[in-house]
């Protein structure tokens, strides 16, 4: 993957699938555009130092005025990456209202505004590839039995996806999205510690799929959601 000269923007950037996605961007020449809002997570951030990471403080995305000043500051956009999210499992009885709003503003409303103010760009530049990031209960919905609200978020991102991909296929943007099972990061390891790790995706994996749906090289996949479950 050539990504020499290339300005990406990685949302989530700094978490475990983030700062692998931008290692392999950067290995490929890329100058990674990594908005923040956590400051915890940019302390320890691995690439912090790199000159060729562009951190952005104060990325609140889910506000379209932030989202747009986020966009204006990076030159001529090639590829919009939205790995920004959350997860909570939660029955359909004890959610209320705050926490699907939650789920829908941290998946589906990040996605939509970053797509949108990256494909206002991109068509003015000639082109770009955007990714999201869905889930395996988007794809199979009854596995998100006991995260409703998750599921139907990331379910949002999924015809989100496929529907802007029509839309701008004519316009030289490309758009795709992978969904992942449960990935093997710490905190998910914490989180399950009986589970069997060896069949979760490493992150590392899943940034190679986003990476190659990402570059210039794909020339003619979109619209696809691109399973990344392991062996799990």
């Amino acid at each position: 993957m050539d990504f020499r000269d290339r300005n990406v923007i990685v949302t989530g950037g700094t978490g475990a699938l983030g700062a692998a996605v931008v290692s392999i961007l950067l290995k490929s020449g890329a100058t990674c555009h990594v908005p923040y809002y956590i400051d915890l997570e940019e302390r320890n951030y691995v690439h912090r130092a790199h000159p060729r990471v562009k951190l952005v403080a104060g990325a609140n995305i889910t506000s379209q005025t932030v989202v747009e000043r986020i966009y204006d500051g990076v030159p001529k956009l090639w590829a919009s990456i939205h790995l920004a999210g959350g997860f909570a499992a939660s029955l359909v009885a004890e959610t209320d209202e705050a926490e699907l709003m939650g789920m829908l503003r941290n998946n589906l409303v990040t996605s939509f505004l970053c797509c949108s103010a990256a494909v206002r760009r991109m068509k003015r530049t000639g082109g770009g590839r955007i990714v999201n990031v869905a889930a395996r209960p988007a794809l199979e919905p009854r596995l998100g039995a006991g995260s409703v609200a998750y599921a139907a978020s990331k379910g949002g991102v999924v015809v989100l996806t496929q529907a802007l991909a029509v839309e701008v296929v004519n316009d030289n943007i490309l758009v795709n999205a992978v969904a992942p099972s449960i990935m093997d990061t710490p905190s998910n390891r914490q989180a399950m510690p009986k589970a069997d790790y060896a069949t979760w995706p490493k992150v590392e994996e899943v940034a190679a799929m986003i990476c190659q749906l990402a570059s210039p090289e794909n020339k003619i996949t979109s619209g696809a959601i691109v399973p990344v479950y392991g062996r799990a």
